[in-house]
């Protein structure tokens, strides 16, 4: 792009044309959304996740809108499941040009009461599954020559602790970290690496506790007043993966209507 020029609408349906799009955890949530996004962008989208029947459904309402779509079965606990479907999603696409991280869970109880178990399967998922997939995604790309972008999923407890959230608050906090050192030895390969620290979305996993008083009691604390949607990610999703955001690695970028920087 020539200095000055005008850079295409982040809504624009041809913006991610040609480019081929990896969701992990697309089975719901953010995930589930994020898919639709990057597909209304023009992107060949695969949606990656373990419950294929949740997949298979949501890739069929994403072709009758008029988006390429495939899915691929991965588990991102498991370094053999990722290379697998990598590896697969390259033979049937020819190559993956962006990945978002997105695969994640949350426990919500006492530290004290943090099993070894409960701690290991938290940091396994957020913090490993996204290393190991980044990892898998980025050597396609690197051996193929070809530039590409990353986004991981982190969140606003990875810059603010939260209570009853240890597991979680270290995992993100470290993948924070990750995403750094990821920019850094990845960027002479073209490749660049962005992280987006949601604050409370509602999806279908947390629409109850954010309906409960508790949910209330964090809603007041938001200075914006309200909970975010899926969709007010989108425009920070589509810049971070799109050319809009070239001269861009390494970056937080926090949506979460102004709650991390509040006064507990």
């Amino acid at each position: 792009m020539t200095l000055g020029a005008e850079r295409p609408s982040l809504f624009a349906p041809g913006l991610l044309a040609g480019r081929t799009a990896m969701v992990t955890g697309a089975s719901s949530g953010l995930g589930h959304h994020f898919a639709k996004t990057l597909g209304d962008a023009g992107a060949r989208v695969v949606l990656a996740a373990r419950r294929m029947d949740r997949l298979e459904a949501r890739a069929q309402e994403l072709r009758r809108s008029g988006a390429q779509a495939v899915v691929v079965e991965m588990d991102v606990r498991d370094s053999a499941s990722v290379r697998a479907a990598v590896q697969s999603v390259v033979r049937e696409t020819g190559a993956i040009d962006i990945l978002v991280n997105n695969s994640g869970i949350a426990l919500t109880k006492p530290l004290l009461e943090h099993t070894d178990e409960d701690w290991e399967s938290v940091l396994d998922t957020n913090l490993s599954g996204a290393f190991r997939v980044a990892r898998e995604v980025a050597r396609t790309m690197v051996d193929a020559k070809r530039a590409g972008v990353i986004v991981n999923m982190a969140s606003i407890v990875g810059l603010r602790v939260a209570k009853q959230l240890a597991a979680y608050v270290a995992s993100k906090a470290a993948l924070l970290r990750l995403t750094e050192a990821m920019a850094v030895e990845l960027a002479p390969h073209g490749i660049r690496v962005n992280a987006i620290a949601p604050g409370y979305i509602v999806t279908e996993l947390n629409r109850g506790f954010l309906h409960s008083p508790a949910g209330e009691a964090q809603r007041k604390r938001i200075p914006l007043g309200r909970f975010g949607t899926p969709a007010d990610l989108d425009a920070v999703l589509l810049l971070l993966a799109s050319d809009a955001s070239s001269f861009m690695t390494g970056s937080v970028i926090t949506v979460d209507g102004g709650h991390h920087v509040n006064a507990l």
